[in-house]
């Protein structure tokens, strides 16, 4: 089931790529963008930590 869940996965990232790429791209962006903001929030903790 997992590995059928997977290979699900897979084809519905390739089809929303190619199908909608600029749709993709903002939400590729936006997820990019959170991690972003994550390690930012983790490295003003520790400079804020050690300073």
């Amino acid at each position: 089931m997992k590995k059928v869940l997977t290979w699900a996965g897979i084809a519905f990232l390739i089809f929303f790529v190619a199908y909608r790429p600029s749709s993709a791209a903002d939400v590729f962006k936006s997820l990019g963008g959170g991690i972003m903001d994550i390690a930012q929030g983790f490295g003003d903790f520790f400079t804020s930590l050690v300073a």
